[in-house]
């Protein structure tokens, strides 16, 4: 479900924003989670303290915090959610990008414009919630993509993803749940019943492992190496990759 909070401090703007939110909601049979917020600093608190967005509509211009400032705060915190600013000036157009604002929303706010941006803003959250996974454990909550999802281990009760860049990320679950939740992203294997692995970190298999680009071995239990090597091969065919022999 797409959650959207919006930030003015004109109580008008507020409830303009929230009528358009509900007749668009009607229209477009879309189920949308709405959050008002009369001050930039109240918006903050509950960022810091791990809410996180989809979609935010933030004024520009505030009497507490200047929009551009208080965006600079949220990506420290948080730099997926898709940032709107409404403002009657187009003055800081330019320096909106500076914080990776998706979309520069003139005041007087025309409905069918506005209809149309949030087609577009809520079809590119929908793709994007269909490419990642939410982690949540005791001290924060953190989205991750999963082409950049190297493998992931489960150790007790603990999932532990091995990220592109090297990061390790600790998540809880079981890996069961895991599986069923990517069953529609062809590139994940399930080698052992401990590890999944994204076949496009695939360097090598042999009898006994499947060889990581970072150098991770993947174990493969006794009498699997032909049937992980065939899938993985036929992956590969559907990605069409060039193979030498």
């Amino acid at each position: 479900m797409i959650k959207i909070a919006f930030c003015d401090d004109d109580v008008s703007v507020l409830n303009e924003i929230r009528v358009l939110l509900d007749r668009y909601c009607a229209e477009r049979n879309q189920e949308i989670v709405c959050m008002a917020f009369h001050s930039s600093l109240e918006l903050l608190g509950e960022i810091e303290k791990g809410m996180r967005l989809d979609i935010l509509l933030l004024d520009v211009i505030m009497p507490d915090e200047n929009g551009i400032s208080v965006a600079k705060e949220i990506r420290r915190y948080d730099n997926n959610v898709k940032i709107i600013f409404l403002t009657s000036s187009a003055e800081y157009a330019v320096e909106s990008y500076t914080v990776g604002a998706y979309f520069y929303q003139l005041k007087p706010i025309c409905e069918e414009n506005f209809f149309k941006l949030l087609d577009a803003v809520i079809s590119e959250c929908a793709d994007v919630l269909q490419s990642t996974l939410v982690l949540q454990n005791k001290s924060n909550i953190t989205r991750i993509y999963l082409e950049k999802l190297e493998y992931c281990e489960v150790i007790g009760r603990n999932l532990l993803f091995y990220m592109e860049n090297g990061e390790i990320l600790q998540g809880s679950g079981s890996l069961d749940e895991l599986c069923d939740k990517l069953t529609h992203h062809d590139n994940f294997l399930r080698p052992h019943r401990s590890f999944l692995v994204n076949m496009e970190y695939i360097q090598n298999i042999s009898y006994k492992a499947i060889i990581m680009d970072n150098s991770a071995h993947i174990p493969i239990p006794h009498g699997r190496c032909s049937e992980i090597k065939n899938k993985y091969l036929e992956y590969a065919f559907r990605r069409r990759q060039v193979f030498i022999s």
